[in-house]
């Protein structure tokens, strides 16, 4: 099962750097536009649920996933194992520190505050720029280009911590909306922008991949008996 699970995660990662490349190739060399009156309303709206959806999972990440990467199916914690306490959903064993955040008596996941903070903005901007038509930008290509940047430092998040974890997804989220605004800019094609959503969802996807992989490293690597385990 691990071993299928590794391929998934390598063909997800290859998929999503094609992904990125034919990104910035339809930024490059932008296919014919088609006459579609509500391309923008309508690709605006399957965006902002997307970013719904995401800030829901974000703050009810138990509800959303439950727990499926951590614990074990037993009927019983055997003598010797340590009970773990989950908090900011991930466990408190002091493995899993880089993934949270504390503020006063409450601990937070750093990633999930990041992408519903990413989440937000890119509404805002969804908005402005979908619905009110704002030119948020005048460089789209640019615009195309910060969103990668943003997208692969994301990608990245994994090395680092608290804070800087936090950032990395905030900027992962935005960068997804830049490289849409963008392409939808420069394209002015509704197949395009919902290639490019197409590929945003899988990005996203395999953005959570990488999260359970590291989940699961941690675990595996360490041998302490708990009661907790990806």
């Amino acid at each position: 099962m691990a071993n299928v699970y590794t391929k998934m995660l390598v063909f997800s990662v290859i998929v999503s750097v094609f992904g990125i490349c034919t990104a910035l190739l339809l930024a490059l060399n932008p296919p014919p536009s088609e006459d579609f009156p509500l391309r923008k309303p309508l690709v605006g709206s399957i965006f902002s649920v997307i970013c719904t959806l995401g800030i829901i999972a974000a703050f009810y990440p138990k509800q959303c996933s439950k727990m499926s990467h951590f614990r074990k199916e037993k009927p019983d914690i055997l003598a010797h194992e340590r009970s773990i306490e989950i908090k900011g959903h991930h466990p408190t064993c002091g493995k899993f520190s880089a993934h949270v955040i504390h503020f006063d008596d409450h601990t937070i996941c750093a990633a999930c505050v990041g992408l519903a903070l990413g989440a937000s903005i890119a509404l805002a901007g969804c908005f402005l720029y979908f619905y009110v038509e704002s030119r948020i930008f005048n460089a789209y290509f640019l615009t195309v280009m910060i969103g990668v940047i943003g997208l692969v430092f994301g990608f990245f998040q994994l090395k680092f911590k608290g804070v800087i974890r936090s950032a990395l997804n905030t900027f992962f989220v935005i960068g997804a909306f830049l490289i849409l605004i963008g392409i939808d800019d420069l394209a002015e094609s509704l197949t395009v922008d919902l290639f490019a959503i197409t590929l945003i969802m899988f990005w996203l996807f395999t953005r959570m991949l990488l999260s359970k992989w590291d989940h699961s490293r941690i675990c595996r690597s360490c041998t302490a008996v708990c009661d907790v385990a990806a």
